[in-house]
């Protein structure tokens, strides 16, 4: 927190700059852990995560830049208000400490990861996945480089720590004492058994069971076009479609017919609903209405009105982000925004914009389906606390007893300055 804004925003940049210099380097070794992952028959959707490509390494690199010209966020007023003459309070943005985040799979969480953490002063240890080494280990060396270069020598690169044993995972989970949050990023499996196995306090979602909800005023270009980029932009991807469901009326008025037809030429199985085999919308029948497929595979099914949609979703999904699809000017879109309960909730746009970079973050330590502290995509500001700072500016003693009694000697003010 003391390191200056100035000097935190000239590691972003060098980070930033290190991941493109260093691309080859990076991607060698990530050209291991593909490999390695092909001979150990590892499941298509984490093959898929695994991978870093040109694209996915642009991305990066322009979300740490995006975030290195975001305001300072610390030390930021929340509020502020005069307790009495002379006695004022404030409000203010604070790092939480020191995070401790479990990844599987995806290396390209590491430099979003560690940029959140250097830019809001909190200690980070990172855990990725077995199947990840190389490409961690790459990309660890890379920003601990860039992180003394951009400070000049004055920040070691072991500021963010890499561990690489599985075994160690148990131990850090432990230390309810000097690790103040975990952020677990992975399969749902991988979030339960932290969830179960620590008592510090962790951030994050276990599934990402993600609804698109055609309605009856959608037009059949919108239907086609939001549908098939929410499933098959990154299938493997938490925020990817997972249940697409069709007004009655669709399926009378030919929208339904084509939307599956799109999704069909895009290589998706669609399998059914007991009202969409009835309609004869899919010839395989669901085994679950609530699964995250991660692939090119998807359930449709069928619903009467807008009420039965969200009911299904609240009964069906994981919180995560639902999306409508309406003409422009209909009142349903409205009406999903604000009775659908999820972190993420659209109208007329995919799913896959739940995501820190696309909403602006710069980037994401990962997306969380809680209640408390953060929801949705978690960039810097899921990263801070806040702290209550009490200054006395009129140079006398305030004391509780001289505001205690019938007849105290100070009085309260409690006016809001902010």
């Amino acid at each position: 927190q003391a390191l200056p804004a100035e000097v935190r925003r000239n590691i972003l940049n060098a980070v930033a700059d290190a991941l493109l210099t260093r691309k080859d380097e990076i991607v060698q070794a990530n050209q291991l852990d593909l490999a390695n992952a092909a001979q150990d028959k590892v499941a298509g959707p984490l093959v898929k995560r695994l991978g870093l490509t040109d694209e996915k390494l642009a991305t990066l690199v322009t979300g740490i830049r995006q975030l290195a010209t975001l305001p300072d966020p610390l030390g930021n007023v929340k509020a502020k208000r005069e307790l009495a003459d002379g006695l004022e309070l404030s409000l203010t943005t604070v790092p939480i400490g020191v995070l401790l985040i479990i990844f599987e799979s995806r290396p390209d969480s590491l430099p979003q990861i560690a940029s959140l953490a250097l830019a809001s002063s909190n200690g980070l240890l990172l855990k990725g996945g077995k199947e990840a080494y190389h490409s961690n280990t790459a990309l660890h060396d890379v920003i601990g480089d860039a992180i003394e270069k951009g400070s000049e020598g004055l920040i070691s690169k072991d500021i963010i720590g890499l561990v690489t044993s599985r075994g160690q995972v148990n131990d850090l989970l432990s230390l309810d004492d000097t690790i103040d949050l975990v952020i677990p990023r992975g399969s749902n499996a991988l979030v339960s058994y932290i969830q179960e196995n620590t008592k510090i306090p962790v951030l994050g979602h276990a599934d990402g069971v993600c609804h698109v909800y055609i309605d009856a005023s959608a037009s059949e270009e919108a239907a086609c076009r939001i549908t098939v980029d929410a499933k098959t932009d990154y299938p493997s991807a938490c925020n990817a479609m997972e249940t697409l469901l069709l007004h009655a009326d669709t399926v009378e008025n030919g929208v339904a017919l084509n939307v599956l037809q799109a999704l069909r030429s895009a290589g998706v199985k669609c399998l059914g609903g007991p009202k969409a085999m009835k309609a004869g919308l899919s010839d395989v029948a669901t085994q679950k209405t609530k699964h995250e497929y991660g692939d090119l595979t998807c359930l449709v099914e069928i619903v009467d009105n807008i009420d039965e949609a969200i009911d299904w979703i609240h009964e069906n999904g994981s919180g995560h982000t639902e999306a409508i699809v309406c003409a422009p000017d209909s009142p349903a879109g409205e009406i999903f925004l604000q009775k659908v309960d999820a972190a993420c909730v659209f109208c007329n746009t995919s799913t896959r914009f739940a995501d820190g970079y696309r909403l602006g973050l710069g980037a994401e330590v990962g997306i969380s389906t809680g209640r408390i502290h953060a929801r949705g995509p978690v960039g810097v500001e899921g990263l801070l606390t806040t702290k209550w700072q009490l200054r006395n500016l009129s140079g006398e003693s305030y004391l509780a007893t001289d505001f205690a009694g019938a007849d105290p000697k100070r009085t309260f003010t409690h006016k809001n300055l902010l």
